[in-house]
């Protein structure tokens, strides 16, 4: 499914968890933060728009790979005496430089992410978040995995929701877990609904749980997206609608 559809599904889910869970305050922060976990799980695919987002600093990377190889090959050229040392230098700084020629798409959107999620790892520690470095892992490690694998499975769900259970305690904002566990299972039930299906129980079963309506990329399985989240949203408004007293 699109990365579009399943964020106008997580935002509607977002809807759905305010407007209809006893005791959850109905928040825009907490739609958004549906919709922002409605996107997760496609971190391990490097077209999906979570991944560009967050991979944002993928075209510095290799920008840093040459810069680093121009500093070792000054140092070395300045600095350092005929000999091994210097040889070494040299050879290093050429290695550097030829990995930022190397880094082309994937490879250096995989690095970016992994740049962005360790320094995310890095601040929950200082600061003594742990749910921020929880985040910090999960983006870090999502794009390495093959695509609709861990991050599409009930695991990965557990964990998300376990992350925004702890940023409930850190926060005080009762209904993080709430719409974020909810948001990152509206992509997996969506998902289920294409003809790939998700494989909730990876590793301890292979077997894709699907109800094969989507096709992917087609123009009938575009227009089945918009249907599903056209018919979702009237029926979440109908059941939000209906729960208010005037």
């Amino acid at each position: 499914m699109r990365g579009s559809s399943h964020l106008a599904i997580g935002l509607i889910t977002g809807v759905a968890i305010g407007g209809l869970v006893p005791g959850v305050p109905f928040s825009a922060p907490g739609i958004a933060l549906a919709g922002f976990s409605a996107l997760a799980a496609d971190l391990d695919h490097p077209e999906s728009r979570l991944s560009k987002r967050l991979g944002f600093s993928q075209g510095y990377v290799r920008w840093a790979f040459a810069a680093a190889g121009a500093g070792v090959a000054a140092y070395t050229h300045f600095l350092l005496p005929p000999g091994p040392d210097r040889n070494m230098g040299f050879t290093a700084a050429l290695a550097f430089g030829l990995l930022g020629v190397a880094l082309q798409g994937g490879s250096a959107r995989k690095l970016a992410l992994l740049f962005t999620g360790g320094c995310t790892v890095v601040a929950g520690l200082y600061f003594g978040f742990l749910w921020v470095s929880l985040l910090g892992t999960f983006v870090a490690l999502a794009p390495f995995t093959t695509h609709r694998s861990w991050t599409h499975t009930i695991w990965a769900t557990a964990l998300w929701t376990y992350i925004g259970f702890l940023a409930n305690k850190s926060l005080g904002w009762h209904g993080v877990a709430h719409y974020a566990g909810a948001g990152y299972v509206s992509h997996l039930l969506a998902d289920t609904l294409t003809k790939s299906g998700v494989r909730w129980f990876l590793p301890l079963s292979d077997y894709a749980f699907k109800v094969p309506l989507i096709s992917t990329g087609s123009r009938m399985g575009n227009l089945l997206e918009v249907v599903v989240c056209i018919g979702y949203g009237l029926l979440v408004l109908g059941l939000v609608v209906g729960r208010m007293q005037f």
